[in-house]
């Protein structure tokens, strides 16, 4: 890796590594070259980006330290507001830069995604994105079959949160980084995307390859709950309902019960002396 790659990549990493992410760099044009022209990055070939995943460790890393800060807006999803809080920081670390964050969420105004994040995952060599086109001879007919991205070290047990773009950094000898095929066999890719497409609520389909770390139970309570009804799980109120509390601090709650206990009782994953230090992150 050339120098002033290594040397972003370092300085990426050293923002956001110790929160539960990973960083993958890759050249625009290994993207572009796999989608067509109404799904391309408009930026030079050789423009350098990197992708950003959450591994396990994010929820307790990151998740949990940015709640008990002063960050969170009740509006939205508390999820989307970390990962974005933090792809903020690598533009804060990197001041000098013209840095572009896309957030795997983000779409135009035709709702044609900004980034598809499973190829942008592939080309940066940080998870296998299985597609049917992978299965010979698929048993699938005309059923539609969505493709999985499978992390060599950590299955299904992952997210890719964004990517970083550096306009004006371009790096033409930049080496591709092929993806580490962890399912290579037929069988076992026919029953990774039939997990994926028609049981992905049992989470099976995430034990592709044996993990190094899976979601604790309280994290998959939080992911497995829909968006709309996370704050309710947390025991947080949007500003334009009856507080449950008179006292000026959220009243956080905890991940097993089903409904929001009685704030004056809660004692939560989100204290203090639970979670991981926040230094230096929120």
């Amino acid at each position: 890796m050339e120098p002033r790659v290594a040397e972003l990549k370092q300085k990426i990493e050293d923002t956001l590594c110790p929160f539960g992410f990973e960083v993958y760099p890759f050249q625009v044009a290994w993207y572009n070259e796999l989608l067509p022209p109404a799904f391309h990055l408009p930026l030079p070939g050789p423009t350098l980006a990197f992708l950003v995943l959450s591994t396990p460790a994010m929820f307790d890393q990151a998740l949990k330290p940015f709640l008990q800060s002063c960050h969170l807006q009740l509006l939205t999803d508390p999820v989307d507001q970390c990962v974005a809080y933090h792809l903020n920081r690598v533009r804060e670390s990197l001041p000098e830069l013209q840095i572009q964050v896309i957030a795997d969420y983000e779409v135009h105004h035709n709702r044609r995604p900004k980034i598809l994040a499973q190829t942008a995952a592939h080309v940066a060599g940080a998870a296998y994105y299985y597609q049917r086109q992978d299965v010979e001879a698929d048993p699938w007919g005309t059923q539609h079959i969505s493709g999985v991205c499978i992390h060599p070290q950590f299955g299904g047990w992952f997210a890719i949160r964004g990517v970083v773009l550096l306009p004006g950094i371009e790096v033409p000898d930049l080496p591709p980084r092929k993806p580490h095929d962890c399912v290579p066999t037929r069988a076992d890719r026919i029953a990774l995307l039939e997990g994926f497409n028609f049981h992905w609520r049992d989470w099976t389909y995430r034990d592709a390859v044996t993990p190094q770390e899976r979601y604790s139970e309280e994290q998959k309570t939080y992911f497995s709950t829909p968006p709309s009804q996370r704050l309710a799980l947390l025991g947080l109120t949007q500003p334009s309902e009856k507080p449950s509390s008179p006292s000026p601090d959220l009243p956080f709650t905890t991940l097993t019960s089903k409904k929001p206990q009685n704030p004056s009782k809660a004692w939560g994953w989100l204290s203090p002396n639970v979670s991981p230090p926040a230094s230096p992150g929120p």
